[in-house]
C-alpha cells in the first residue's frame, strides 16, 4: 500500500489548530518496509494553516512506526507480564465480561473514556455501543480535562456548545485578548499569522496577554497582565465595571438580544477598577488601559484554552468572556467574538459525536427526552434504551472505582495515568477494577502498567476518518499507510464488539465513510449540523467549515455562528451570567505557600508517546524545569541548575531548577509532559488535586498549593 501512494493529505494529530499536511513516504518506504519515516510539510491548500506548520507537526512522520503495539495482550493479573493472545479471544474475554456484568451489576458498572485522538468515527461507534446498545453513559474522554469548561460555557451563555468564530476573525480584529492561554507554544501556528500581522500594522492590532507568567506569547504582546493564579473572572468583573462607566456597553443590542443585564450590572458595579487590580496583583492603570482599547476597539476578539478552562470556576470564565462580548456587540460579525482554543485535533468533533458523559450526538443531551427519543430512533433502538441516568464523568468513574462499582474500564487512545490529577489515588482505585482494557498504538504507557487487556490500534495515518479543529473545520485524514501488525481502527473493534454482543443491524458499517454518513444524519437541524458532508465530498473538495446542511455546496459553510444575534435558547435570546469570583480552590497556606501551575512546552505533546522518540524534540525540550522566581528561590535555598522537592498534600516530585524573572513571586510553573515511563519521571499531576468546576466537572489542573525544599537527588 505505501509504495504505491506518492502523497497522502491529513490533518495534524496534534493540537486543535487542525494545520493541514501532505505527508510522503521516504524514498526507501516500501511495502516491505512499512516502518520507513514518512516526511510531512504543510499543506499549502487547507484553508486552516496555508502550508504552515510547527515543529511537532513537521517531524510527525518520523512518530508513526516507534515503539507500536501490534498484537492484542493479555494478563490476569497486573503483577503478571502481558503474552500475547489472538484477536478472537480478545473478544471473548470482552464479552464474556461485558454479559456478566450487565447480568449482575447492570450497565452503570461499565465505562469507556476515550480520547480527542479518536476520529469522529472512533467517538460515534463508541459512544453508539456504550449508550445505546448497553444502556450506559459512562462514555467521557479526555477533553473533559481539556474542553468541558468551554463547552458548559457556550451552552449557558449561547443555549448549545460551538465556537463562534474562525481563523480569519485573526486577520480582521484591532483588539485580540489572550487570557489562559500560551498560543506562541500550544497553538503556534495560530500564534505565528497573529504575529506576522502584528508587524505588518504595528498599533493597529493590540495584542493583551494574561498569564502568570511571562512567556514567548507575552513576549509579543503591547500589555501583560500577569495576573495572580486564580483571579481571571476578578478581571474580567473589573472589566466589565469599566465597560459600564466607560461607554463600552451597547444598552440597544442588550436590550434586543440578551436577558440577565440587571444581576450583571449589578456584579460589575461592586468590582471597581481598585479592587479588581488589588485582587489580581496588577496595576490599576494597566486593566484601565485593556478598558480603554476594549470601548475604541470596532473589532474584539478573545482567544482562551487550559489556563482558563481548567479552573473552578472554568465556566464562569467563559460566560463570563461570553458576557464582555455580548454587552458590547463584539460577537457574531468579522473579527469579534469569543473564541475557544481546542486543545486536541479531534476535541470538537468529540462534542459534535457525543463523546462526553452528558452528551448525545448532535449537541443533544442525555438528560432530554427528546433528545434521546430522536437518537435512539436513529440508532434503532428501542425506546427507553438509552439511559437517563447522567453518565459517569472520568473523576466520576475513579471514585466508582475506588467503590468497587466498575466491572470495566476501558480507556482508549489516552493516557490518564499521566494526564489524571492525584495519580497515586487514580492507580489505587484503578486496582479495584477486575478488568482494565487499553486501546492503544504505542507500548509501554504508564496506562499499559495498570491494564489487564491491551489492544493495538490503529492510528490516524493507518485509518481513513475525519476530525474537526477549532474553527470548526472538518478535515478528512487519508489511510496512508498499513497499520502495524494485527492493529484495527477503534471504530472498527467497538462495531465488531457490538455486532458479536447481538447487535448486527445498528452496527453492519463497511467502512469508515459509512459511519460518517450514518453520523451526519444525526447533525441534520442542530447548531452542528454536518449532514451535508461525506468522505467523499471532503476528498474530492477538501476541507468545509460547518454548519454544513444538506444541499449545501463546496466552499458554503458558515464561518461564523450567530450572525443574525438569535441564539439557540427559548425566546433566542443570549443569557448574561453574574457570577461571583471566589479563586482558587485551594489557595496556598503557611505550610503550602507556593501555588504550583502547570502547562506545555512547544516540542513535546500530552504524555510524550508519540514526542519522546523524535531526537530533535528531546533535544530541544530534554527535561523538565521547575520555573521560580529568584526572590523565592533565595528564600527556600534553591541554585540556578539545582533540585528541588516540591510537595503537596498529595504527593511530592523532583525537578530541576530554573530561576527567573518571569514568573510572579510565589507562583512556580511545572510542564505536565513527563511522567513514570520517562527516564527522567516527573509526575506532576501527582501534585494536582481534583476538585472540579461544578458546571464542566473539568478539575483545576492549572493550580495546586505546594511546598518547596532544596533536594539532592539520590545517584
Amino acid at each position: 500500500m505505501a509504495a504505491e501512494i506518492t502523497a497522502a493529505l491529513a490533518q495534524c494529530p496534534y493540537c486543535g489548530v487542525g494545520c493541514g499536511l501532505e505527508l510522503k513516504p521516504s524514498a526507501e518506504d516500501t511495502a516491505a518496509q512499512p516502518s520507513s519515516p514518512w516526511r510531512a510539510r504543510g499543506d499549502r491548500q487547507h484553508p486552516s494553516s496555508l502550508g504552515q506548520v510547527c515543529v511537532k507537526g513537521a517531524t510527525v512522520g518520523e512518530t508513526l512506526h516507534h515503539n507500536r503495539l501490534t498484537t492484542p495482550l493479555w494478563r490476569e493479573r497486573t503483577d503478571q507480564p502481558l503474552t500475547p493472545i489472538s484477536w478472537e479471544l480478545a473478544f471473548g474475554l470482552l464479552v464474556e465480561r461485558i454479559r456478566a456484568t450487565l447480568a449482575s451489576k447492570g450497565p452503570r458498572a461499565l465505562a469507556i473514556y476515550g480520547s480527542g485522538q479518536f476520529l469522529c468515527e472512533d467517538y460515534y461507534v463508541a459512544n453508539k455501543l456504550l449508550k445505546g446498545a448497553l444502556g450506559s453513559n459512562n462514555f467521557d474522554a479526555n477533553s473533559r480535562l481539556c474542553m468541558s469548561s468551554a463547552v458548559a460555557g457556550y451552552a449557558r451563555s449561547f443555549g448549545s456548545d460551538g465556537p463562534p468564530c474562525c481563523y480569519d476573525d485573526l486577520d480582521i480584529a484591532n483588539l485580540v485578548l489572550l487570557i489562559g492561554t500560551n498560543t506562541a507554544e500550544c497553538h503556534p501556528v495560530l500564534f505565528q499569522r497573529l504575529l506576522k500581522r502584528k508587524r505588518k500594522v504595528g498599533e493597529a492590532l493590540r495584542l493583551v496577554v494574561v498569564d502568570p507568567r511571562a512567556t514567548a506569547t507575552s513576549d509579543a504582546a503591547d500589555l501583560h497582565l500577569a495576573i495572580a493564579p486564580g483571579t481571571d473572572l476578578a478581571l474580567l468583573c473589573g472589566l466589565g465595571h469599566l465597560l459600564l462607566s466607560e461607554g463600552g456597553v451597547d444598552l440597544g443590542f442588550v436590550a434586543a438580544h440578551t436577558e440577565g443585564f440587571a444581576e450583571l450590572k449589578t456584579l460589575w458595579q461592586a468590582w471597581n477598577p481598585e479592587r479588581a487590580a488589588a485582587v489580581c496583583g496588577i496595576a490599576e492603570a494597566d486593566l484601565r488601559q485593556l478598558g480603554a482599547w476594549w470601548v475604541a476597539s470596532s473589532g474584539v476578539l478573545s482567544l482562551w484554552s487550559m489556563g482558563v478552562n481548567q479552573s473552578r470556576e472554568g465556566t464562569a470564565t467563559v460566560a463570563g468572556i461570553c458576557n464582555l462580548h455580548l454587552v458590547s456587540n463584539q460577537i457574531g460579525r468579522p473579527g469579534a467574538g469569543p473564541f475557544s482554543l481546542t486543545g486536541q485535533p479531534n476535541a470538537m468533533g468529540g462534542r459534535e459525536a457525543g463523546g462526553l458523559a452528558q452528551l448525545l450526538p448532535g449537541y443533544r443531551s442525555v438528560a432530554d427526552a427528546a433528545h434521546r427519543a430522536e437518537v435512539e430512533r436513529h440508532w434503532g433502538f428501542a425506546v427507553g434504551s438509552i439511559s437517563a441516568e447522567p453518565g459517569l464523568a472520568v473523576w466520576d468513574q475513579i471514585e466508582a472505582m475506588e467503590r468497587g462499582e466498575l466491572d470495566l474500564w476501558w480507556v482508549a487512545a489516552t493516557n490518564p495515568l499521566v494526564s489524571l490529577p492525584s495519580l497515586d489515588r487514580v492507580r489505587s482505585a484503578v486496582a479495584n477494577c477486575p478488568l482494565v482494557v487499553l486501546s492503544e498504538a504505542y507500548a509501554g504507557t504508564e496506562t499499559e502498567a495498570v491494564a489487564h487487556l491491551v489492544l493495538p490500534a490503529a492510528q490516524w495515518s493507518e485509518k481513513a476518518g475525519v476530525m474537526v479543529n477549532s474553527e470548526r473545520r472538518v478535515t478528512l485524514c487519508h489511510a496512508f499507510r498499513q497499520p502495524p501488525g494485527q492493529a484495527k481502527p477503534d471504530w472498527a473493534v467497538f462495531a465488531e464488539l457490538g455486532r458479536r454482543l447481538g447487535f448486527a443491524d445498528q452496527f453492519g458499517y463497511g467502512s469508515a465513510a459509512d459511519v460518517y454518513e450514518d453520523f451526519v444524519t444525526l447533525t441534520a437541524g442542530r447548531v452542528c449540523d454536518s449532514s451535508g458532508l461525506s468522505h467523499r465530498l471532503l476528498a474530492a473538495h477538501g476541507p468545509q467549515q460547518w454548519p454544513f446542511p444538506a444541499g449545501t455546496g463546496p466552499g458554503g459553510g458558515q464561518a461564523r455562528l450567530y450572525t443574525d444575534h438569535c441564539y439557540p435558547r427559548e425566546g433566542g435570546r443570549a443569557h448574561l451570567l453574574a457570577e461571583m469570583p471566589f479563586g482558587l480552590a485551594e489557595p496556598p497556606c503557611d505550610r503550602y505557600p507556593f501555588v504550583l501551575t502547570v502547562g506545555r512546552v512547544l516540542g513535546h505533546w500530552h504524555t510524550m508517546t508519540r514526542t519522546a522518540h523524535v531526537a530533535r524534540l528531546v533535544q530541544q525540550h530534554p527535561e523538565p524545569l521547575l520555573e521560580i522566581n529568584p526572590r523565592d528561590a533565595a528564600i527556600v535555598g534553591l541554585l540556578e541548575g539545582g533540585w528541588a522537592e516540591v510537595r503537596s498534600r498529595r504527593g511530592a516530585v523532583a525537578a530541576r531548577v530554573e530561576i527567573t524573572e518571569r514568573i510572579r513571586i510565589g507562583t512556580l510553573f511545572l510542564p505536565m509532559h513527563w511522567g513514570a515511563a520517562q527516564d527522567q519521571p516527573c509526575e506532576v499531576n501527582r501534585l494536582m488535586h481534583e476538585q472540579a468546576c461544578p458546571h464542566s466537572l473539568q478539575p483545576e489542573l492549572k493550580a495546586a498549593a505546594v511546598s518547596l525544599r532544596p533536594l539532592v537527588p539520590l545517584g
